[in-house]
């Protein structure tokens, strides 16, 4: 019998431990501003160095007489200094 009891005890402990928690879960989430939308951003051309094979975005690329690059070094090393 003693167990029964607390057992019982227990159980509504733990029953009213969880409610408070979610009651102040709501009571921040209405307090808090709201969240913008979030949307996905925009696809953005990608683009494969010629030297390496790397995939990056062409707004980071650095471009050549043959092709898109990673970086300056790639460039040199494939087209020349010259370029």
């Amino acid at each position: 019998m003693k167990y029964l009891l607390v057992l019982a005890v227990v159980v509504v402990a733990f029953y009213v431990w969880r409610n408070n928690r979610r009651t102040e879960r709501q009571e921040r989430e209405a307090a808090a501003p709201p969240r913008p939308e979030r949307r996905p951003g925009q696809p953005m051309a990608m683009v494969a160095c010629r030297a390496c094979g790397t995939h990056l975005p062409l707004s980071e690329a650095t471009t050549g007489r043959d092709g898109s690059y990673c970086s300056a070094e790639h460039r040199q090393r494939i087209e020349g200094p010259s370029a």
